[in-house]
């Protein structure tokens, strides 16, 4: 049986498609009997759908770097 620590960690690697089957199955079986662990993985499904949903988008490298580039000339 795992501890409530890696069902959280194997929890967020599933979040991005990175936990293995054997990983999920664990999570899976400690989650059935773990109140906190089944409310904390219910909530980040819902977090993962609700970003899949909003269609969220990070900045690029160079965009990033042109704010830093900006930032400084200000300071």
């Amino acid at each position: 049986m795992i501890t409530c620590e890696e069902s959280k960690t194997i929890c967020s690697k599933n979040q991005y498609k990175e936990a293995s089957w054997s990983e999920r199955f664990n999570m899976y079986l400690h989650v059935l009997m773990c109140k906190t662990c089944f409310k904390f993985s219910r909530k980040n499904k819902k977090l993962t759908r609700l970003c899949n949903e909003a269609s969220l988008q990070a900045l690029t490298d160079t965009e990033k770097s042109e704010i830093k580039k900006k930032l400084g000339q200000n300071s």
